[in-house]
């Protein structure tokens, strides 16, 4: 299979087992938002009229005033009173198991080859991390919206890159579904490949 290394065509030798899947739009689409799903905080909550304070005695007697019946001053008919179907804290954690989970990763990275979307190059980093460089890197490599996988991203490779937008930096074990997918284009070192091919095999 031939990929961009450094700019130039050269023959690459790349996993089948990883790299040679077929797609399974159903499962990435599981896989995706579940992941989704799961980074969700679930922390939204209200209180209903049981957990507003105060109101717990009844405004006025029963019978003879003329007004409507009340047992509360925290109904949720009145001012200040608790909410109505209040919302509570929930977990959205969708369950995908591991084995699911790889068979994802292996069939979003062999579409990204059959459709010229994941470039290989010796390495990512600049010399003195200034956003200049960065841009010049990604520009060699006709790079505008991408993820930049490395086995661990130097400091000046953050630096050049932190400014620039829709470019994320991350190394194998960080590489997720969805960065996968949202990215134009996926850039790998030879060795971060070669560390995917251990994870995923």
């Amino acid at each position: 299979m031939e990929l961009n290394i450094s700019g130039k065509k050269q023959k690459v030798d790349l996993s089948e087992s990883v790299f040679g899947k077929d797609y399974s739009e159903a499962l990435v689409h599981q896989v995706v938002t579940s992941y989704l799903a799961t980074g969700r905080a679930g922390t939204k909550a209200q209180k209903n009229r049981s957990a507003v304070s105060g109101g717990g005695a009844k405004p006025w007697k029963q019978k003879g005033t003329g007004r409507a019946r009340a047992g509360t001053s925290r109904s949720p008919i009145w001012v200040g009173g608790g909410r109505t179907f209040a919302a509570q804290p929930r977990d959205f954690t969708k369950k995908v198991n591991t084995k699911m989970y790889r068979a994802a990763m292996k069939a979003i990275l062999s579409e990204m080859v059959r459709n010229d979307r994941l470039v290989i190059v010796d390495a990512l980093d600049t010399a003195n991390g200034k956003t200049k460089e960065g841009l010049d890197m990604l520009s060699k490599h006709d790079v505008t919206k991408a993820c930049l996988v490395t086995n661990e991203p130097s400091e000046n490779l953050l630096r050049s890159t932190n400014n620039i937008p829709h470019i994320y930096v991350t190394n194998v074990y960080g590489l997720n579904p969805v960065d996968l997918v949202y990215s134009e284009k996926v850039v790998f070192t030879v060795d971060a490949v070669k560390q995917v091919e251990e994870w995923l095999s």
